[in-house]
């Protein structure tokens, strides 16, 4: 029999003591005795799934080994319950445990214990130290850093500075960026399907530049990433209505800077189509792809996830613009055994499974919707002449700005609302005057945007009405795209129902 010399480093840094010095304190140990070194180079101690140290267990089951001995006691685990159970086997197999820096005498109860105590802050000190790494990833991210991976398809990687730091930054690779609006440019026509894109470039003869195969897998990555857009007050809107938590302040979305999308330290959730508790913050570099682009293919991403080919009679059209005006999640479609087949329901009585939200002020029936919401669609169609269309470029940077300050006011309001309950009269007249001023001044700007945009083509508004002329012999998929066209939510909350409409 032997001694078994055990070491492990995971990381070799000029503060941490490498696999030769640990051996050379073991060998000491050993006073002359037979020896047998296992070492395990790069692999950390948070559980036992290192091949030396599996090695080792297997030599002490075969009775070979008298002896472990180490530099000290983390270097062999850091777990509480994996300690626990190869103590087990040492005590089985009577093969004594030694550390070389810290003296345990694992045949007494007293020892064992110490052991036991030893483990429990090493244990504490691995945790500590992940969740300050987490802290410093997260801390980098909301300040727009580069936090590695691979680089989208449409941009290559530079280096900067930002804070004073060095990192690195997107710039559009100009082909490749033309594809991508290409693509968007597609999807965002309601009549070209993910598949259709894919014929579209294969038929062109428009290669993936880096070699790849275009499929509608990666085509759908790619229309979901916000790393494209660039992000103005619209897309500040679409993220806060979809339940994500946005960094930068409205009065940073420009329409000039990208985004970035973290899974956030709240959210539960990994798929990219559920941005309930995402953090997104604006990126360094410039997008490629129209916030009006990027939100229609983000809302047809949407509507893919309701998997509406496939569930038409429990669905309805309106899935994926329906809002409770109380806690801003979607309402979805559920099924009832009643006359009433469909109703909605809050999202966030699915998600948790407790009682359904009552924020909408009783039961949304799906049939009674749609046909409300028809009528509205009729009587604003009548009002709008021209269905708007407008491009990305074509739209005034004072739209922008003036929707940026819409966003700002919407906030003001709230902030002075929450003050209401215990004000004082004096605090009463205040907050309604600057509430009553606030509010003259979104009037304002409303009116103003309205006047500063584009009118569309005609041949777009003789398609919409002559889809909701034909309603009942319109297919699902088309209905759905008059929607999208036409709408930008229907908020609900108390029974009443509010249209904010694109046009």
């Amino acid at each position: 029999m032997y001694d078994a010399l055990y070491s492990r480093q995971s990381v070799e840094r000029v503060d941490s003591i490498s696999i030769e010095s640990q051996l050379e304190y073991c060998k000491y140990e050993t006073r002359g005795n037979p020896y047998k070194e296992y070492i395990d180079r790069g692999y950390s101690g948070k559980n036992t799934n290192r091949p030396a140290f599996e090695e080792m267990l297997e030599d002490i089951k075969r009775g070979k080994i008298s002896r472990v001995i180490v530099y000290k006691l983390d270097r062999i685990s850091r777990s509480i319950l994996d300690f626990a159970n190869m103590m087990d086997i040492f005590q089985k197999y009577n093969v004594e445990f030694v550390s070389s820096t810290e003296r345990f005498d694992t045949s007494t109860p007293i020892g064992r214990a110490m052991l036991n105590i030893c483990i429990v802050f090493a244990q504490l000190e691995r945790e500590t130290i992940q969740k300050r790494v987490t802290d410093a990833y997260y801390s980098r991210c909301k300040r727009g850093f580069y936090m590695g991976g691979r680089i989208p398809y449409g941009f290559a990687k530079t280096e900067t500075v930002i804070d004073g730091i060095k990192t690195s930054m997107y710039v559009p690779v100009p082909e490749e960026a033309e594809q991508m609006r290409l693509m968007y440019s597609l999807y965002a026509n309601p009549e070209n399907s993910l598949g259709d894109i894919v014929h579209y470039f294969n038929d062109h003869g428009i290669k993936h530049l880096r070699g790849s195969m275009w499929n509608t897998a990666r085509i759908s990555d790619m229309l979901r990433n916000p790393v494209y857009v660039r992000a103005d007050a619209d897309v500040y809107d679409f993220f806060k209505s979809q339940g994500a938590n946005v960094i930068n302040p409205v009065s940073d979305f420009t329409g000039y800077n990208a985004c970035y999308l973290y899974k956030g330290t709240v959210s539960k959730t990994r798929k990219q189509c559920d941005l309930t508790d995402k953090e997104i913050v604006l990126a360094p570099h410039e997008g490629i792809v129209s916030s009006r682009d990027w939100i229609k293919c983000r809302i047809r991403c949407l509507n893919n996830r309701q998997s509406t080919r496939t569930c038409k009679p429990k669905n309805s059209w309106l899935v994926g613009k329906v809002k409770c005006g109380k806690c801003g999640y979607g309402l979805t479609i559920a099924k009832a055994n009643t006359k009433w087949h469909r109703y909605f329901v809050c999202a966030t009585s699915l998600a948790t499974k407790k009682a359904k939200c009552q924020g909408t002020g009783g039961t949304v029936y799906a049939d009674v919707l749609e046909e409300y919401m028809l009528k509205a669609i009729r009587q604003r169609l009548a009002e709008f002449k021209i269905l708007s269309k407008q491009e990305e470029h074509r739209i005034s940077p004072k739209v922008n700005e003036n929707k940026i300050r819409l966003a700002e006011i919407d906030k003001e309001i709230e902030d002075l609302l929450s003050k209401v309950v215990g004000a004082n009269a004096v605090l009463m007249e205040y907050i309604n005057k600057k509430v009553e001023a606030l509010d003259a001044e979104r009037k304002r700007l409303q009116k103003e945007n309205l006047s500063l945009a584009y009118q569309p083509d005609d041949n777009s508004l003789n398609i919409i009405t002559d889809h909701v002329q034909k309603w009942e012999e319109t297919t699902f998929e088309d209905k759905q795209a008059v929607v999208d066209a036409l709408i930008k939510v229907i908020t609900i909350a108390d029974g009443n129902i509010e249209i904010t409409w694109n046009i």
